[in-house]
């Protein structure tokens, strides 16, 4: 089908351990101001480092939020002709885990808000949209989510589209990494030859996507996506997979490597993930962008992370200030070009990547408006 349209991220909002808004959210992140905190009350008999919401409101209230949010931002009355897009790993867990675990019985669970589409369901309680869908593609979900907004808008299916990045924590979702041995009992440090590992974290992350841009507006200007299935929990240890999304994603732009400002990397703190996204950077890039990891800040959270950090990056162009590697103290990859402090820089063109279980990778191009 014919591409007959541009598409623009036109208002954004979010919350986050990291901050209530998108303002705190981004002062935090130059200033450094981590969310992440240890957990000494954790379920599990250890003392994780995890992000909990920067909110006096419950998960759901804060969900409706964020979406009344880009409505008020934006030139719109409702929801009535806009396609919803969840991005969400977790979905209703957390409120199946808490009636579980208070009543020790399933009887009282409603399926309806346990599954993916669970968040959908809460937003139907407030709001009314075209169409649905929902991603569940572990910590790719959002990053999918905008990816085909992208694609459905520029081929001209629908008006605009919403998408929403969201993972509240859970227990199911923190013993699991537990069991992996990858989560720090400490703030993370992505790309650190003394990184301990990742922080799981949530947040709500909302973006309205359209193909009439609005005066802060930012392009996506391509997508690209890879699976290489080389593990069940490890990416290949040369970053074949991630190198593939991000040269996909050059190649749907029609843009050159050279042409690359800045790298939002998915830079979880972990040895695995770490080590194979730094190899492809360097390979792909020899021209060494700028790239940072801003999860030192935000955590890991998961499938609303893609959404997270489009955001961020959308920041990162609107404001010229490329987001420092705040903890970031031993380089391990001197091949790339790590930020250590902010930035003012006018950007043109970046890629925010997001990397998940099984080698499902997506890698964002966006870029300031021509």
């Amino acid at each position: 089908m014919k591409i007959e349209h541009r598409v623009f991220i036109t208002s954004t909002a979010s919350v986050s351990c990291a901050g209530e808004n998108n303002q705190i959210l981004f002062n935090n992140i130059k200033r450094g101001i981590s969310g992440i905190e240890r957990d000494v009350n954790c379920f599990f008999d250890a003392e994780p480092a995890l992000g909990k919401l920067s909110s006096t409101q419950s998960f759901n209230q804060e969900l409706l939020q964020q979406c009344q949010n880009i409505l008020d931002q934006s030139g719109l009355r409702d929801f009535k002709e806009t396609l919803l897009i969840i991005g969400s790993s977790v979905g209703g867990i957390a409120l199946t885990e808490e009636i579980f675990l208070r009543e020790k019985s399933y009887k009282s669970i409603d399926p309806n808000f346990h599954h993916i589409q669970s968040i959908k369901n809460i937003l139907d309680e407030q709001f009314e949209f075209y169409d649905d869908l929902s991603f569940s593609t572990a910590c790719t979900s959002s990053a999918n989510a905008i990816g085909y907004a992208h694609e459905v808008l520029s081929k001209g299916l629908y008006k605009n589209a919403l998408v929403v990045g969201v993972d509240s924590l859970s227990k199911t979702t923190v013993g699991g990494f537990l069991s992996l041995g990858v989560l720090s009992s400490s703030i993370s440090k992505p790309f650190d030859t003394h990184r301990e590992g990742m922080n799981v974290a949530e947040a709500i992350a909302c973006l309205l996507i359209e193909t009439t841009p609005t005066p802060n507006a930012v392009e996506i200007f391509g997508v690209g996506y890879s699976s290489d299935a080389y593990h069940m929990t490890h990416p290949h240890p040369e970053g074949l997979g991630a190198l593939l999304a991000m040269r996909r994603a050059l190649n749907s732009a029609n843009i050159e490597a050279q042409e690359i400002d800045y790298i939002n990397a998915h830079g979880t703190g972990t040895q695995a993930n770490d080590g194979a996204e730094s190899h492809a950077i360097a390979t792909l890039f020899p021209h060494k962008p700028y790239v940072s990891s801003t999860k030192s800040i935000t955590g890991h959270t998961l499938g609303a992370s893609g959404a997270l950090e489009a955001i961020i990056s959308t920041l990162a162009i609107e404001q010229e200030m490329l987001p420092p590697n705040s903890f970031l103290e031993n380089i391990e990859n001197r091949e790339v070009n790590f930020l250590l402090e902010p930035k003012a820089f006018s950007i043109n063109y970046l890629l925010s990547n997001s990397f998940a279980f099984g080698g499902n990778n997506c890698s964002l191009l966006l870029g300031r408006v021509r």
